[in-house]
């Protein structure tokens, strides 16, 4: 798997480098801004794009920004975000990036487990959905109320695995039920927050973006 790597911090870089080689991937550039990994994610097309949110000039969502602008001039092109802390306002603005390629929310201190980290870089380069289950704590606590209120705990529960990527039966072996079990609640899910079955939309991105939008 060929990856290109944004962050400013030299010593964090090269870290990152040695902990995504030993996951498996292939670090084909390394870089430490937003404009350098747009050129390197156009130059070299991995297929996953791994950055900071916060990178020079400014410190804010250089980053994420410069990710998603390279993930439109190279579609496809699955976005790991990595942060120090939640911040809910970029985690959403990825999110709604989801759909066109895979995309995950991951913080820095989770990612010191090789298996958690190789986990999460093979779902996104699969197109799947990756949040840390912090940033989905803190994502659901900032909801206004929404049609999302009228989901039971447990149905919360689901969409929130849901969230951080899980497939059915991994969410099934999570909670200890059956598959028919998650089906049913999925299902339940979908139906309260009014999202038809369709052969055009990813009902389960656009219910995790629902939430967030509300």
């Amino acid at each position: 798997m060929r990856v290109v790597l944004a962050e400013d911090s030299l010593l964090l870089r090269e870290g990152l480098v040695r902990l995504l080689e030993e996951a498996g991937a292939d670090v084909v550039a390394a870089v430490g801004d937003g404009e350098e990994l747009v050129r390197a994610v156009v130059a070299h097309r991995p297929e996953v794009a791994i950055t900071d949110v916060r990178m020079p000039p400014s410190f804010r969502a250089e980053g994420l920004r410069a990710a998603l602008q390279a993930r439109r001039l190279v579609p496809g092109t699955a976005v790991l975000v990595l942060s120090q802390y939640v911040e809910q306002s970029y985690a959403s603005d990825l999110l709604a990036e989801a759909g066109v390629g895979g995309v995950g929310y991951l913080l820095k201190d989770r990612i010191s487990k090789l298996e958690d980290l190789s986990d999460a870089l093979h779902r996104v380069a699969q197109g799947a959905t990756v949040l840390d289950p912090e940033v989905v704590a803190g994502l659901f606590a900032r909801r206004a109320r929404s049609p999302l209120d009228e989901l039971t705990p447990r149905e919360r529960e689901v969409l929130g695995l849901m969230a951080e990527g899980r497939t059915n039966a991994a969410i099934a072996k999570r909670l200890a039920v059956t598959g028919g079990a998650v089906e049913k609640r999925v299902s339940s899910i979908f139906a309260k927050l009014g999202l038809p079955p369709s052969t055009d939309d990813h009902r389960r991105v656009l219910a995790v973006v629902a939430w967030l939008s509300s």
